[in-house]
Formats: structure tokens, C-alpha cells, sequence
């Protein structure tokens, strides 16, 4: 039985810029764009109303008139629809831009500059509940240890950074050469460190903390 493709919401100021996304996403056969908005009050009225799968947002919604940015939005969506993904699609990759996205709840962070595949596939990660970014966002966040005394171990570090890309433990295991129950393993030793519950939270939350530096 086919499974039904993902519902998106395509949030960004710029008309052009969501008729040239919606083209791109609904060329594919498991995604579907059911809304456009044009604000982050609007993205978060539609959302109510239409509950996606995803919500693609624009980072900062510059000719808006001063309404909530895209960080915002998040943040009450991550509020009022948990259960939604949304990522973040934006010129600004910058370490501090996606570590404020990613602590109100971005489940994605992908440059509007990249390859429609990195897209793709940074919205069907997010709709598993992983975190889906794009290797670009990635160099930002993850580099050298910035100290042996963190508590995470270098191993550690490693699962974070493969997580941040939306691996699969059977991803991380074969990467890192290592077996899925020990991944399993790293898992519940990096939540417990970091004091959080799911994959998400953990790179974020390792982030905030300076666990991972730019390169």
C-alpha cells in the first residue's frame, strides 16, 4: 500500500521565491504542498488550521512589516503543534542563526543556495523527527572538541555530529564502524549528559553548551 505523501506549508515573504519552492516540491512524488503563507503569523494561523506534515519557514521575513520572524514562529509553533517539523530555509547560515532555530524547535536548517536534493531531503528527515541538516550547516556547527574535560567523549561527539545529519542508528553504526546496540548505547549516555530526551534536543543542547565548534 502506497504511503500518502508529506503535506507541506511553504512560509516565506517572497511570491517568487514560494512559487519556485512549490514547483520544486511537488515534482516530487511524496511531497505535497498544501499551503502558502506569506508572514509568521500567517504560517502559524495556517498551520492551526491545516496541521502539515512540515513547515518550511523562512528565517527572517524581511519586507513583512515588522511581524514575528521565522525563529518565532517556530517557537510557537513548537508550542501549539509539537507534532508538526518544521526546517528552517534561509541565506543565513551562520552558527548563531541556526542555533537559535534549533533551540525553538527547528527540526531542519538548509541554505537557500544548495541543491533541491539537500531540500528534499532535510523536509523528509525532519518528518521522521529527526534532525535534518544539509552538510553546509553542519561544517558550521561541528568541528574540534573545544576541551577533553566536556563530558561528552569524543565518540560521543562523533554520534552527535552524525545525528545532526540525520543518520539512522544503523547510519551512525556503519559510519563509525560499530554495532547498533552500542550505538543504542552512546544514545542513552549522550541524552542522560545532556539532560534531554530526544535527538533534537541533543544537538542543540550541545551545541549551546560549546561541546562543538566551527571549523
Amino acid at each position: 500500500m502506497t504511503a500518502e505523501p508529506l503535506r507541506v506549508l511553504i512560509a516565506d515573504d517572497h511570491a517568487v521565491v514560494r512559487a519556485g519552492l512549490r514547483a520544486l516540491l511537488d515534482g516530487e512524488p511524496d511531497l505535497d504542498v498544501i499551503a502558502e503563507a506569506g508572514s509568521g503569523e500567517e504560517a502559524v494561523r495556517l498551520t492551526a488550521q491545516l496541521m502539515p506534515d512540515v513547515v518550511l519557514m523562512d528565517l527572517r521575513f524581511g519586507s513583512s512589516g515588522g511581524g514575528i520572524d521565522g525563529v518565532e514562529a517556530v517557537r510557537r509553533l513548537a508550542a501549539s503543534a509539537p507534532k508538526v517539523a518544521v526546517v528552517m530555509l534561509t541565506s543565513f547560515t551562520g552558527r548563531t542563526d541556526v542555533v537559535r532555530a534549533l533551540e525553538a524547535g527547528a527540526r531542519g536548517y538548509v541554505p537557500k543556495a544548495g541543491p533541491p536534493e539537500e531540500l528534499f531531503r532535510a523536509v523528509r528527515t525532519a518528518a521522521t523527527g529527526s534532525v535534518g541538516l544539509t552538510p553546509e550547516v553542519v561544517g558550521e556547527l561541528v568541528g574540534q572538541v573545544v576541551s577533553p574535560d566536556h563530558e561528552l567523549s569524543g565518540r560521543e561527539i562523533e554520534v552527535v555530529r552524525l545525528m545532526a545529519e540525520g543518520r539512522s542508528n544503523r547510519a551512525i553504526a556503519e559510519a563509525l564502524f560499530l554495532s547498533e546496540a552500542t550505538v543504542k548505547t552512546h544514545l542513552v549516555r549522550i541524552y542522560r549528559k545532556l539532560k534531554v530526551s530526544n535527538r533534537p534536543a541533543a544537538v542543540s543542547e550541545a551545541v549551546r553548551r560549546g561541546l562543538l565548534e566551527l571549523t
